[in-house]
């Protein structure tokens, strides 16, 4: 098809699966992704000549015809399926990007895809990673919000800038008894809300802590900001604070005491065990190329239940450790 998808480097032409800084790299000449997440890529890649496409639409390139179907990571996010000709037969391969199959009212669904190569993430594929609803995740924060309220102190709740603040956001603003004038962000969230609501979504109209007063009482307030804000000299305009973390790593025994969390939320954006499971099934696929994560472990076990799996070498990357974007594959989990 003369494209590569998510390139580490510069490419002629870059297929993307979404907008976060690990898969949407500078320095390509040409870009790709889904016409949902324009307003974010125009951000993420200022001045790069971005194209977009509508969900489901057929694009031939070279040799192969592609699509892009909804792959419930975060807004615009995207599985790309592509179709050849091989031997005189039709073969579909379909790369799953990030996904995730939980609810989540700030971007599509995911879309189950049947092909014949899947090439699967695996950021959280061991068994010990299975989330609970969103919805009670969101309850234990809005829990966890009030009772530091209750005792006079800021409420800073560390997420991802773009698509898990957003997340977040709108799930909170879909709870007609808070107070929304009491939740701010850090001026590296603002640029993904504006992007999610050029896309039409419904983030609530959240102040920038930076806008306001240096001596703005946040004794009441939750306080959504990248992780890197925790030990910033910007943290200390909060006045007295604890700190909690939204991510699918906080599963892990010792994460949120390692990195100085007084709570850990576990809502992921990425999809956990069973997810993973029920997608290969779903797919049919006669063959599934395992990447990012727990990669070796993913295809070792799938190998063990008589599948034809192995690790994409060429991108597999290691597993969680390194933040993304300040925020890297376990950063935006």
């Amino acid at each position: 098809g003369g494209f590569v998808i998510d390139p580490r480097r510069g490419v002629e032409l870059a297929l993307l699966t979404h907008g976060h800084a690990d898969h949407a790299r500078r320095g390509s000449s040409h870009y790709v992704a889904t016409r949902t997440s324009l307003p974010l890529l125009r951000h993420r890649l200022a001045g790069a000549s971005v194209e977009g496409l509508a969900y489901g639409e057929r694009r031939r390139f070279g040799e192969v015809i592609v699509s892009m179907h909804p792959a419930g990571h975060m807004l615009g996010s995207a599985q790309i399926r592509i179709e050849a000709e091989v031997a005189g037969k039709p073969e579909v391969w379909v790369v799953t990007g990030d996904f995730k199959r939980a609810r989540d009212p700030s971007c599509t669904e995911f879309e189950p895809l049947r092909c014949d190569v899947l090439v699967c993430e695996a950021t959280f594929a061991l068994p010990i990673y299975r989330w609970r609803p969103p919805s009670e995740v969101i309850d234990e924060i809005v829990a966890w919000w009030r009772a530091n309220a209750a005792e006079g102190r800021c409420a800073l709740l560390c997420c991802y800038a773009a698509g898990k603040a957003q997340r977040i956001l709108v799930e909170l603003g879909r709870r007609s008894e808070l107070e929304l004038d009491q939740i701010f962000v850090h001026g590296a969230i603002e640029p993904g809300n504006a992007a999610y609501r050029e896309s039409g979504i419904a983030v609530p109209p959240v102040l920038g802590v930076t806008g306001l007063a240096k001596q703005h009482d946040f004794s009441r307030a939750l306080v959504l900001a990248p992780p890197a804000a925790l030990r910033s000299v910007w943290s200390r305009r909060l006045g007295e604070f604890e700190a909690a973390f939204a991510s699918g790593w906080t599963r892990l025994r010792g994460y949120r005491r390692r990195y100085g969390y007084a709570r850990g939320f576990e809502l992921s954006d990425h999809a956990d065990w069973p997810a993973l499971l029920q997608t290969v099934r779903e797919s049919g696929a006669r063959e599934v190329r395992v990447t990012h994560g727990y990669a070796q472990e993913f295809s070792r076990w799938l190998t063990e239940q008589g599948l034809r799996a192995r690790v994409l070498e060429s991108i597999a990357t290691a597993r969680a450790g390194a933040e993304e974007d300040g925020e890297g594959e376990a950063s935006e989990a």
